[in-house]
């Protein structure tokens, strides 16, 4: 069964008031050309967070002030020829797990809904270093833990697509923001699922950097072995230049990698995918797929394979610590509050963390040394291959209705909503999801494509040229 070919407006040469439509890198070239103003982007921005976050409940926290003040900071600049980079004056969004100085940090929680942080975190210094507009914080799953965005303090994130699904997890209202042309980018974080997923359910470009790559100092963690930040944008290239402004060491972070940043956007468009050898992970990632993503995903893998060297079966390793290591962790971050404050976190946060605080520091140990020897030999899985490819998620976004509810656990034991994610975040390897399809309901599917440690410029570029022959990344959810 083939997945419906819809239709739908596009963002090509967008004019008068789509400037919201705009990629990030559209807008870039668009704003150093002096053909729109960071001023006009931010106020378009701003109009379309003011009519449609209502609906979507995308923001937490909107800095409407701030951001036009960035804006016209950022336009003097421009006009004095003082161009920054691709980021100078775009509007982006950060997911409200990411520190801001004097603007509140919740993580979507009752318990930190008052939290005003003193200091930026590294990845907003960086953004602002780079010029870029902060228009605000994103809504998400209560400190991240979960795949849904229902559980929220502020109320449940919804799907541009479909206001009655959810937008996914825990990263979705960066997801639904940037599929609906309330900012240009924004960043997610990413600990099993978390920008990936969202990013598959919402029609948008999400990459997953190497662990390391880029500082998670100043970010409420979840997990700090798997905790991830990364782009959340339209496309490839847009992911790309995001990237360029945040990743590289930090000397403050110990889980940093000392490597410098790299020009991922030029690496991205001078590398030849006619080389690359693609391999696809059957199992488990292939097996009680829903028929329409297995459909949309296939047409995929017969697109990519005349651009590369061929598709072939490839495998990798599969182990079910996750829920050791993230709940651990979890627990050991939010124990004391929990002591004092249990009523405060929504009920699926609770039972979560109620699980974790039995698991053993002997099974902790255990799952961290499993991970760590898996890590150490993750790269042996592109012995043959130079990239791997499987579907984002198994399943459409699930009704809002039953987004409240931990589904019941599989019998491998990783929840549904990860399990063709998590191990990307184990391993610690490059992953991003793009566009490739809808259901028949028109709900949006996603395409995996993941690389060696380090390899995000070899990543973004085969979804680079995905993107070059089709449109699915174009494709704009049916808002008025």
């Amino acid at each position: 069964m083939r997945a419906r070919d819809l239709t739908g407006p596009t963002i090509s040469n967008p004019t008068g008031g789509s400037w919201t439509q705009l990629g990030l890198a559209e807008a870039a070239a668009l704003l150093r050309r002096g053909d729109v103003s960071p001023l006009e982007l931010t106020r378009a921005c701003l109009a379309r967070i003011e009519r449609l976050n209502p609906t979507l409940n995308a923001f937490i926290t909107v800095t409407a002030d701030e951001a036009l003040q960035q804006a016209r900071i950022a336009e003097e600049e421009i006009q004095r020829g003082q161009w920054r980079g691709a980021l100078h004056g775009i509007p982006l969004g950060l997911k409200d797990l990411i520190d801001t100085a004097g603007v509140r940090t919740t993580a979507a929680s009752a318990v930190f809904k008052d939290r005003v942080p003193a200091e930026d975190a590294e990845v907003v210094r960086r953004l602002k270093a780079a010029g870029a507009v902060l228009l605000g914080k994103l809504n998400l799953h209560e400190f991240a833990y979960g795949g849904t965005s229902v559980p929220s303090h502020f109320g449940a994130v919804r799907n541009p697509w479909n206001p009655e699904r959810i937008a996914g997890g825990s990263s979705g209202g960066s997801a639904a923001a940037v599929a609906a042309g309330l900012c240009l980018g924004a960043l997610g974080t990413d600990t099993a699922a978390s920008i990936r997923q969202p990013a598959a359910y919402c029609g948008i470009t999400g990459l997953k950097p190497t662990y390391g790559r880029v500082s998670t100092r100043g970010v409420l963690p979840l997990s700090w072995s798997l905790d991830h930040v990364g782009p959340m944008c339209r496309s490839a290239e847009d992911a790309a230049l995001l990237l360029e402004a945040i990743a590289g060491p930090d000397p403050l972070e110990p889980t940093s990698a000392a490597r410098p940043t790299e020009p991922y956007a030029q690496q991205m468009s001078s590398l030849h995918t006619a080389a690359l050898r693609l391999g696809v992970v059957r199992r488990p990632y292939f097996e009680q797929l829903h028929p329409d993503i297995e459909a949309a995903v296939d047409a995929a893998l017969r697109a990519l394979a005349p651009l590369t060297a061929g598709v072939r079966d490839a495998e990798l390793p599969y182990a079910n610590l996750l829920l050791t290591i993230a709940g651990a962790e979890a627990w050991a971050f939010h124990r004391s509050t929990y002591h004092r404050a249990s009523e405060q976190y929504q009920p699926m946060t609770r039972e979560r963390l109620e699980v974790a605080s039995t698991i053993s520091a002997a099974d902790y140990i255990d799952a961290r040394r499993e991970m760590e020897d898996l890590r150490a030999r993750a790269d042996h899985a592109f012995a043959d291959v130079d990239l791997l490819l499987t579907p984002t998620t198994m399943i459409p976004p699930i009704a809002i209705s039953a987004g409240s509810q931990d589904p019941p656990l599989p019998p491998e034991g990783t929840p549904i909503e990860f399990r063709n994610t998590h191990m990307f975040d184990v391993l610690g390897l490059p992953a991003i999801s793009v566009p490739c399809g809808f259901t028949r309901d028109g709900l949006p599917i996603g395409l995996q494509i993941a690389g060696p440690r380090f390899g995000e410029a070899r990543v973004l570029a085969l979804a680079h040229a995905y993107q070059r022959i089709t449109d699915w990344h174009r494709r704009l959810p049916p808002l008025t």
